[in-house]
């Protein structure tokens, strides 16, 4: 799968670029399914990568942790979904040596999620390198209840907390990791446009 190209938003819109190696230096690699393609075209422009990378694999699929095995990273820690994720990054984060780099790559949600998690462990972000690939679902947090709904690929949207109708910006916050949303019909309640499928 390739990485996706966006649409030119606003300043706080996150912007992806191909991932790029810094050799044999420590790394913390998190991705999803999608993303561990990214990770193989990493480790083929330069193996040595690798040799001191620590993978998180989010939500693998049967061959994922094969396909990350084959690429002889340091160690592979597989997990189910996001919130097991956060906790190994955590800990990952917490024994990293100066110079760490942190290698993201997959769905906005996992890294948004992540470089929130990771800069408020203290990585800087120019320590954070991120490739898109795979879904354009977005991690929204609503501006009126602060609630967060993952996996957002419509606009709009229903708060899956509060049950409001909101509008999917390209606002974001890279203090939460997430796109913010806003009520759609604030001033004319009841006039809702069509939901439409987010582009990127």
């Amino acid at each position: 799968m390739s990485m996706t190209e966006f649409s030119p938003s606003i300043e706080s819109r996150p912007t992806y670029a191909p991932l790029t190696s810094h050799g044999a230096a420590p790394a913390i690699m998190v991705a999803d399914a999608a993303g561990a393609a990214a990770l193989a075209d990493l480790a083929a422009s330069d193996s040595s990568v690798m040799d001191k990378a620590h993978v998180v694999l989010v939500a693998p699929t049967a061959e994922g942790p094969s396909q990350i095995q084959s690429l002889r990273p340091l160690a592979v820690h597989v997990t189910p979904d996001l919130d097991a994720a956060g906790p190994m990054l955590k800990q990952l984060l917490g024994t990293a040596r100066m110079g760490t780099q942190l290698f993201l790559a997959g769905s906005e949600g996992l890294m948004g999620h992540m470089s929130a998690l990771a800069t408020a462990e203290g990585l800087p972000l120019d320590a954070i390198q991120m490739e898109h690939r795979g879904t354009i679902a977005r991690r929204m947090q609503c501006v009126h209840c602060k609630g967060i709904t993952d996996n957002v690929t419509t606009d709009p949207f229903t708060c899956s907390h509060c049950g409001l109708t909101l509008f999917v910006r390209d606002h974001f916050s890279r203090r939460l990791g997430a796109f913010q949303g806003v009520c759609v019909d604030a001033e004319t309640p009841g006039v809702v446009p069509d939901s439409v499928e987010i582009r990127p």
